[in-house]
């Protein structure tokens, strides 16, 4: 069974589904290509084509993540996304160590000004 290139790997999918899943507020979007998850037009997490799960966090919140885990930021399509980190597998894979963070992410997402869609005409 082939999957196309341009998808996150399917165990991590479901991992992501999961955390997701355990968090009553928020809901997935983006599909099988790009999925993420968004407050007001304001993305706060995703998972990468590479299977990396990208957690869009506060300045001091995300400091702490990085030196607690020895992680970077994340990268993806060859760009720096300054405001995530890059959660790693081990963690992925862990649910109930997971949520905090992805709870800390949620409520940055919340501090956010809301995104303006722009309609074509």
């Amino acid at each position: 069974m082939s999957k196309q290139s341009n998808q996150a790997p399917a165990d991590k999918l479901a991992l992501y589904k999961q955390l997701i899943d355990a968090h009553p507020e928020i809901e997935l979007r983006g599909g099988l290509k790009l999925p993420y998850t968004s407050y007001q037009g304001n993305m706060f997490s995703q998972l990468t084509k590479a299977g990396v799960l990208g957690l869009r966090m506060g300045k001091a919140e995300r400091e702490a993540f990085i030196a607690e885990f020895d992680r970077g930021l994340l990268e993806t399509y060859g760009a720096i996304m300054k405001e995530y980190v890059a959660v790693p597998s081990q963690l992925l894979e862990d649910t109930q160590r997971l949520l905090p963070y992805l709870e800390q992410s949620y409520a940055y997402a919340k501090t956010l000004k809301p995104q303006q869609r722009k309609r074509k005409k």
